[in-house]
């Protein structure tokens, strides 16, 4: 069965390539088109899609109060289309927080500069978004790197590991110096969950890796800062660790820490290897962390497409530090959190983890 697809563009000419690109693909169908938000609304009663993709500049309504009222009323998966700048990043933001599952941009040489690679790359979009809407989306993961073999309790039938993470175990600041977080798709509206429920004197400092365009991570940064008791800011070159300060990985580099003269600071480098897709990258961040922290770090990946995190999870592991993961239900795409559930000491609803974190911290 297609994967069917509403597309809403005020654009004749965006909603006519957009649909021939769909289209192409023998797995998807675009079922209608709609002018605006409000056009969308009324069709979607009658097309029934599994999936929407959305404007967010149009007359009548816009993008993010149609989203807002279609996530209300249908809990229908919705990819918006913005524009690559600080506005952009603003208006994206606010969908997401509308309901929207994820974003691309609009001009699809921003997506990638090889035309037949963008067309895959939002054909793929779509499938996966539309999969973990039907609870189809998993990704595959070697075996644990360091298994930790727990007693299973006398009825228990799970595997040791799995019963293990139905236990709760107490989180204690004082166990680590630094916590690390991973997250792609689903995760702007996820690390504000957790970031808003820490207090002011949190008392570790915190490195955040978002999949998120160039453009678009200081507006984040700054968002999270204004609703967040603790301090959030974009990541620079040279930055000092302080408890209670979030630094969030720039978008379009790579962050790293390194040992200074006794101090720890951060490292923003540009990436020169063209085979790494994810700038930033989870792997990129926590393996540098397994070399300068060893066993004393916390490391959460939370909801996003794909497996990364999953090699750097394996080293800070390695290492003994500790490794959380958001569960399936709470997660918008449950790749990224899958892919270290068998290395996770604590599988969490992401509802839990930042309540969690804030005791004894």
């Amino acid at each position: 069965m297609s994967i069917r697809v509403l597309v809403v563009d005020d654009s004749g000419f965006f909603r006519r390539r957009l649909s021939e690109i769909l289209n192409s693909d023998p797995t998807i169908e675009v079922v209608e088109t709609a002018v605006d938000g409000k056009d969308a609304i009324a069709k979607v009663k009658t097309c029934k899609p599994d999936i929407i993709t959305m404007d967010i500049e149009m007359p009548v309504m816009n993008g993010i109060d149609a989203t807002r009222e279609i996530s209300k009323l249908y809990g229908i998966p919705i990819l918006m289309f913005s524009s690559l700048t600080y506005d952009g990043a603003q208006a994206t933001l606010d969908a997401l927080e509308a309901g929207a599952t994820d974003f691309l941009p609009k001009r699809f040489d921003d997506i990638s500069k090889n035309t037949d690679e963008a067309r895959a790359i939002l054909c793929s979009r779509v499938k996966a978004i539309a999969a973990a809407k039907h609870g189809t989306i998993r990704t595959s993961r070697p075996a644990p790197a360091a298994p930790v073999q727990q007693p299973v309790k006398r009825g228990d039938a799970r595997p040791a590991s799995v019963a293990a993470k139905r236990t709760a175990v107490a989180f204690n600041a004082s166990n680590y110096d630094l916590l690390a977080i991973g997250t792609s798709t689903g995760g702007p509206v996820a690390l504000q969950e957790v970031l808003t429920q820490l207090p002011a004197n949190f008392s570790l400092p915190i490195l955040l890796v978002q999949h998120m365009p160039a453009t678009f991570t200081e507006a984040f940064a700054k968002r999270l800062d204004q609703l967040c008791k603790i301090s959030v800011r974009e990541a620079k070159d040279g930055d000092l660790l302080q408890p209670g300060v979030a630094l969030l990985a720039p978008g379009g580099k790579q962050m790293r820490v390194a040992k200074r003269a006794g101090r720890v600071l951060v490292r923003i480098e540009e990436e020169t290897d063209p085979m790494q897709n994810y700038r930033p990258c989870v792997n990129v961040t926590f393996e540098s962390l397994a070399s300068s922290f060893s066993n004393r770090v916390l490391g959460i990946i939370l909801t996003g497409m794909g497996a990364d995190g999953r090699e750097g999870c394996n080293k800070l592991k390695l290492q003994g530090s500790t490794i959380w993961a958001q569960d399936e239900a709470s997660s918008t795409i449950y790749g990224m959190p899958a892919a270290v559930a068998d290395i996770a000491e604590q599988i969490l609803p992401l509802q839990e983890i930042g309540k969690k974190l804030a005791m004894n911290s």
